[in-house]
């Protein structure tokens, strides 16, 4: 997307980057600490499964993706600072309600990881060795068993396209160092268990997230960053659907997950050429999550998202 006054950077899986065009900065030094002290995060419609980007968008998906992260910033305020810039939303009108102003970051190449109940990656770890990132759990744990307390089990973040890996506290400190990594630890958990609190008085149970940080270029400051709390990075789960044992059903795209796998979208994850050959979504699979976004959006705001 061309936006007047701004110069693309590069393009994630949902999001883009871009840098103000009167900064003039080069190619070479975009990402450099001399580079613009204030960039354009804009979210996207795209989703993506199983690591692919899916050739059907949902319709105002970023939207709501955007305006419910910024919702949560705010209320997090108190426990670590973050990207919001301090004119967040003085964006263009051709992006207005997917984009937020945001402080440049030096990003730290860890997914903080918080999980209050075991299901997904962990949960199949948990089954082989009763571990969780190396962490270990009591016996006798299952799907959506509920953890005594959250743990923080980190991932190295991956190149577009591939899987994040799973990693012990460890191996995080020897990417980052001791006090960085135990600084990710404290704040990654602080911001789960307020969240967590929250979503519980909204009927919702936050059952894992993940966050991403960065380090003010000038200071060193830990910065919040990329987005929080929405249902690309987080689990929610209906609290009253929630039965230890079973799938509990979710306000994300597992919706999409199950009809790429199931026959009807005739899709083979397996072969080279999957993220050539992955399907178009049909018109129901599009609306029905649609909705599943904006249902979460209501239920965790008590509001209407701007679409």
């Amino acid at each position: 997307m061309s936006i007047p006054g701004w110069v693309h950077l590069s393009s994630g899986k949902v999001r883009d980057i871009y840098a103000p065009e009167a900064a003039n900065i080069s190619r070479a030094d975009r990402h450099a600490a001399s580079g613009p002290s204030q960039l354009l995060m804009v979210t996207s419609d795209r989703i993506s499964a199983y690591d692919v980007v899916l050739p059907t968008p949902i319709p105002d998906k970023g939207k709501v993706l955007n305006q419910l992260a910024i919702w949560w910033m705010r209320r997090m305020e108190d426990i670590v600072p973050n990207h919001l810039g301090p004119n967040a939303l003085d964006v263009p009108a051709e992006v207005q309600g997917r984009a937020v102003v945001c402080r440049s970051l030096n990003m730290i190449p860890i997914e903080c990881v918080v999980r209050g109940y075991l299901t997904g990656s962990g949960l199949v770890e948990y089954r082989q060795s009763g571990t969780v990132c190396g962490l270990p759990l009591p016996e006798g744990l299952t799907e959506a068993s509920r953890l005594s307390e959250p743990i923080f089990t980190p991932a190295a973040k991956a190149e577009l396209g591939d899987h994040d890996e799973n990693i012990t506290f460890e191996r995080a400190v020897d990417m980052v160092g001791p006090e960085l990594a135990e600084r990710l630890r404290e704040l990654s958990i602080a911001v789960y268990a307020r969240a967590r609190d929250i979503a519980a008085e909204r009927g919702v149970i936050l059952a894992d997230t993940k966050f991403e940080f960065g380090l003010d270029p000038h200071t060193g400051e830990v910065v919040l960053a990329d987005e929080i709390l929405t249902p690309d990075s987080s689990r929610f789960w209906p609290a009253d659907q929630w039965v230890e044992g079973q799938v509990t059903p979710s306000f994300d795209k597992q919706y999409v997950r199950d009809w790429l796998t199931s026959p009807a979208s005739g899709w083979d994850r397996s072969a080279e050429d999957a993220a050539d050959s992955a399907p178009s979504l049909p018109d129901e699979v599009v609306a029905a999550t649609r909705e599943r976004y904006i249902e979460a959006f209501r239920r965790l705001t008590g509001e209407e998202p701007q679409l």
